[in-house]
């Protein structure tokens, strides 16, 4: 028999690059699909929730100010992190929804996979929302996609892993800042998660990870004045309802919460509901008969 004492994990918040326990000092049990005590999870405050909004708004300027390429490269180092902390997330994603080891083997494998598939997107999406506009003048007429701001993400409640990246990764891929409020039932693939971005490329403040109850946070992220998105996919009718009606103070975007398969390609709406349009005009100087001149 082993002699080794057992270590357990102390799991924490992920606000602006570091790890700090809740504000209030509160935690609460997480437990398996069979009631089997796993961890004590912090339970996040409103000011937790405050100070990740500080803290994704710092980081902003210069996430959205890189390059698109530059963007998917640092995604990108993500999925080989994911990839070498695999087994971790395997036995996690099975405590947490109760899979076969070789199920939620398949389900981390697909969450790696749509980590890279969004990390693939981060220099193309432009080329699919945005281009020129024929107008009738002499006029260059080009729209772009820019980034919302920061957003609030309230990850669904069943889907810890596969359902997490799904929406996350396409909020930061085109040049979003999150708040990330993890499934209040099964939080540690998130809070993991957050390690892995940690020891990435991905700056500090570009995503912020909470755990608690979801209410209890969302509240303060969707009255927030300087929260310029919140995408309501961990809510339920009712709370969603709540939420939707704090977001127009200010005119927040909502992504309302809908059924969705996970395991499907997620296609291109999950980046375009955080993009806005810029729209240039500029002349292009005297259009003559053979053509025209700049």
């Amino acid at each position: 028999m082993s002699d080794r004492l057992n270590v357990l994990k102390t799991y924490k918040l992920y606000v602006g690059g570091k790890f700090p326990r809740s504000e209030s000092g509160r935690v609460y049990e997480v437990s398996d699909s069979k009631g089997k005590w796993l961890a004590n999870a912090p339970l996040s405050s409103r000011k937790d929730a405050r100070d990740a909004v500080v803290a994704a708004r710092k980081a902003f300027g210069a996430w959205s100010g890189a390059t698109a390429y530059n963007r998917g490269q640092v995604l990108y180092r993500v999925a080989e992190m994911l990839e070498g902390r695999r087994d971790q997330f395997i036995r996690e994603v099975a405590d947490a929804e109760g899979l076969s080891k070789s199920k939620a083997a398949a389900v981390v494998d697909a969450t790696i996979d749509r980590w890279v598939w969004y990390a693939g997107w981060t220099d193309k999406i432009a080329q699919v929302v945005g281009g020129g506009n024929p107008v009738a003048g002499p006029y260059f007429n080009l729209s772009s996609p820019e980034p919302t701001g920061v957003v609030a993400v309230l990850a669904p409640q069943e889907s810890s892993f596969l359902g997490l990246v799904s929406v996350v990764a396409p909020v930061i891929a085109t040049g979003n800042t999150a708040i990330v409020v993890a499934s209040e039932k099964s939080p540690l693939p998130a809070l993991s998660l957050a390690e892995v971005l940690a020891t990435s490329d991905v700056p500090g403040g570009v995503v912020n990870v909470l755990s608690g109850r979801t209410a209890e946070i969302a509240t303060p992220l969707a009255s927030h004045q300087d929260v310029n998105a919140i995408d309501l996919a961990g809510a339920d009718e009712a709370l969603a309802k709540e939420l939707e009606i704090a977001a127009a103070d200010n005119l927040k975007r909502v992504l309302r919460p809908q059924p969705v398969d996970y395991t499907e390609t997620p296609g291109t709406d999950r980046m375009t509901a955080f993009l806005e349009t810029k729209t240039v005009w500029h002349p292009t100087g005297s259009l003559g008969a053979s053509g025209s001149s700049y």
